[in-house]
């Protein structure tokens, strides 16, 4: 059964940083990216990294710079490493995972999600 666990959520002021960690356990995927979403809003993406022989990344506009996604292939984990952190970036986000990924920023491409993780800015 596939599972994503997320971690390295938490609260941490503007212009701070965290890293997120997300473990794939299972199998291994051709993607892995992540989403955020805020109250009332909808689930947004935010980056994600795809394998064909090397990892390449691809980031939403206002996250690039800001935000780097990596991949650990050996354990299957991929991370964001958030930076400048602002707090509108206020959100959980959710780590996805996808062999036959179509539409890289659409959720509804993305089978496979984590549970979810807050990330709180104060200011």
């Amino acid at each position: 059964q596939v599972q994503l666990v997320e971690s390295g959520g938490g609260l941490v002021q503007a212009g701070g940083s965290l890293r997120l960690s997300c473990a794939a356990s299972a199998r291994t995927f051709n993607a892995m990216g992540w989403f955020r979403q805020a109250p009332g809003e909808e689930r947004n993406f935010v980056a994600a990294i795809t394998w064909r022989g090397g990892n390449t990344t691809s980031y939403a506009d206002s996250f690039e710079g800001r935000f780097t996604i990596s991949r650990d292939n050996a354990k299957n984990t991929v991370y964001l490493q958030m930076n400048s952190l602002k707090p509108e970036d206020a959100a959980v986000y959710y780590c996805a995972a996808e062999t036959f990924l179509y539409a890289l920023g659409s959720p509804g491409s993305w089978r496979y999600w984590g549970q979810g993780t807050q990330v709180t800015v104060s200011s």
